[in-house]
């Protein structure tokens, strides 16, 4: 290492104290020498301070000090120092300039020319300013890496502003930037030019560009994709900048920059909620939220709360997840964003003596049941667990329900119910059989007095969708982890394919399914295309500035490895397990009418499930699974 960066290096690892109290010995040098060099000017010899002249001298540093703590030069750090600090030091030597030259005007003393009290601080201005500047050069350009090479897409006002926010920083070296205005291509903006999309190959090459930061907040998702898929053959690093609400208040900083959002990697619109069916079963109710600190348990709070419910029940059995979100959602009401009163309940859905109590306590009108067990590797090593949790989890609620006469249960289901290979996917499609059976059962369930006809009292509906993205073992935050980590980026199988939606508009979708259910309802959340998870790996290596290595690349920066189909694991997923799904008054949510059994001959086979999982006897959990659902194929017996 050279010898300069280990000085550096040294000089970095001094504590705080050491370094201001460096930086005012400096300064008080630096105030000696300009006066000095202030009298020699004026005296036109070089001088030997006599008489009164040393209390000159000494009156400098006495009268500089103070006055630059005040001005918070003291409190600056070198490596970060622009053009903002160095203004700072320009008021701060004025001030002391001022004071100076007023004590000599006053005092007249023998020997003291008064003219060296504008000299020098004059001299004392160039000496500290050059000090900053040449510190910051030092400590901010010479260990590290060097600057990445920026390219800003989009010459608007987020533009511009993202550029001002980048002077003084070290860490990008603006190149230019990037414009679909004809009008604006071939100009520069304060002295940088502004350039087609059509000559960005070029440009990147030539200027050794790195990164290219979408600044283009107001643009439609599609012009996003659009430009994103521009780049993606580009050996350059994509990022992008907040929305415009977050620009509006604040100067842009590095920190702003943030990976593509997950809509940008799927290529997949969001779908828009409609206002009349979020807020139908919402307004003015008690609403329980089950498994409330999960994933889509959280988000579904976070969206109740803006409708006016009366109270929200927060139902989670894990005591961190529970903190999590009653504590973000109540600093939203001490905001005044919602008056929502919150009800955090630590509880497990399958402990009935619980549950009982909380449902006489609160009378919830609305369920929204999304606590579950939905890891398939975890739930088919855990089999009796995941089968309490998930099946008698939910018959426990649907009872609850009934008894203390909520109006509308909503269970939040999953595509791996769908002909299921796994214990997740078959306990989850148990789950949807014991809420239609009992939604068509013309007796009651549980062991209330018979009653003829009985019509059930509690509108029970299913929401049945595929993988949320930004959920707890969501492929993308692990996929940009291992990016992060220099790779390898591991993929099960090279055709494995998923559907994705986003957490907030999946859990968007639950309520306004919920909001239409008429009793037994299945609703399906229309999901798009499924996607290759290779190609989103791909992807995503792609928009990071680098390149898959493969056999046809050596060369190449990330691996990706096969590691194989994980326990239960389908290679394909489906949301429908019969045909012709039937439209709803939602044009992304389809209502499915599919077979299901009685709840009279389902209630043996489920009193010995119980007894097996309580057993936790996993050959004879899944014998009885197979009973109770058709399709279900366990994987070490077939591979779908």
């Amino acid at each position: 290492m050279p010898a300069q960066h280990t000085l550096l290096s040294h000089i970095l690892e001094w504590p705080r104290s050491a370094k201001r109290l460096f930086v005012v010995a400096l300064d008080a040098g630096m105030g000696l020498l300009a006066m000095w060099l202030a009298f020699t000017l004026r005296l036109e010899t070089l001088h030997r301070p006599e008489g009164l002249q040393w209390l000159v001298y000494a009156l400098g540093p006495l009268l500089a000090f103070p006055i630059f703590v005040n001005q918070g030069l003291y409190r600056a750090i070198f490596r970060y120092t622009g053009i903002r600090a160095l203004i700072t030091t320009g008021k701060a030597v004025t001030l002391y300039g001022g004071l100076l030259l007023a004590i000599l005007l006053l005092a007249q003393w023998e020997g003291v020319p008064r003219s060296v009290g504008v000299l020098q601080p004059l001299m004392f201005l160039l000496l500290v300013g050059a000090s900053r500047a040449l510190g910051w050069l030092w400590l901010a350009g010479s260990p590290g890496k060097a600057p990445q090479r920026l390219l800003i897409y989009g010459a608007g006002s987020a533009g511009a502003q993202t550029a001002a926010g980048l002077v003084g920083m070290r860490q990008y070296e603006l190149q230019g930037f990037v414009d679909d205005d004809a009008t604006k291509i071939g100009r520069s903006i304060n002295g940088v030019r502004v350039y087609a999309p059509q000559a960005l190959p070029a440009v990147v090459q030539r200027l050794g560009v790195t990164d290219v930061l979408l600044a283009v907040p107001s643009s439609t998702r599609q012009r996003r994709r659009q430009i994103i898929e521009s780049l993606s053959d580009l050996p350059v690093r994509i990022r992008t900048l907040p929305g415009l609400s977050d620009l509006a208040s604040g100067r842009v900083t590095v920190a702003d920059f943030q990976d593509l959002d997950i809509e940008d990697l799927i290529g997949r619109e969001p779908v828009a909620p409609q206002a009349s069916l979020l807020g139908r079963n919402l307004a003015g109710q008690v609403v329980m939220v089950t498994g409330a600190g999960g994933s889509i348990g959280s988000e579904l709070c976070r969206q109740i709360v803006q409708e006016g419910p009366a109270r929200l029940l927060l139902v989670d059995h894990s005591e961190y997840a529970l903190y999590a979100i009653h504590h973000e959602l109540q600093a939203l009401r001490d905001q005044g964003a919602h008056a929502c009163a919150l009800v955090p309940l630590l509880a497990s859905v399958a402990d009935p003596r619980r549950m009982a109590d909380i449902f006489r306590a609160h009378r919830p009108g609305s369920i929204y049941h999304a606590a579950a067990y939905k890891h398939v590797p975890m739930v088919e090593a855990n089999a009796g667990e995941g089968v309490l949790n998930n099946v008698f989890g939910t018959l426990n609620m649907v009872r609850m329900a009934l008894e203390h006469g909520a109006r509308h249960f909503v269970l939040v289901s999953t595509d791996k119910a769908v002909r299921p290979t796994n214990i997740m996917g078959a306990s989850k499609r148990v789950a949807e059989l014991v809420l239609q059976a009992i939604a068509a059962s013309s007796q009651p369930p549980f062991d209330a007095p018979a009653t003829t006809p009985w019509t059930c009292p509690t509108r029970f509906s299913m929401v049945r969708f595929g993988n949320v993205l930004g959920s707890s073992g969501s492929v993308i935050p692990l996929f940009r982890r291992q990016i992060a980590a220099g790779g390898p980026v591991t993929v099960t199988h090279p055709e494995v394919t998923r559907y994705f939606m986003t957490i907030p508009e999946a859990a968007q979708l639950v309520l306004q399914a919920g909001a239409m259910a008429e009793g037994g309802d299945l609703f399906l959340l229309d999901m798009g295309e499924p996607i290759r998870i290779v190609q989103l790996a791909r992807r995503m290596v792609a928009l990071s500035g680098l390149t898959v290595r493969d056999a046809q690349h050596p060369g190449g920066d990330i691996a990706i490895e096969f590691t194989g189909l994980r326990p239960g694991e389908k290679l394909y997923e489906e949301l429908l397990i019969g045909d012709h799904p039937l439209p709803t008054a939602h044009p992304c949510i389809l209502r499915a009418r599919e077979e299901h059994a009685a709840w009279n001959g389902m209630q043996s086979t489920l009193e010995a499930l119980r007894n097996a999982a309580l057993a936790d006897d996993t050959t004879t959990i899944k014998a009885l699974l197979r009973q109770l659902v058709p399709g279900y194929q366990p994987a070490d017996s077939v591979h779908p």
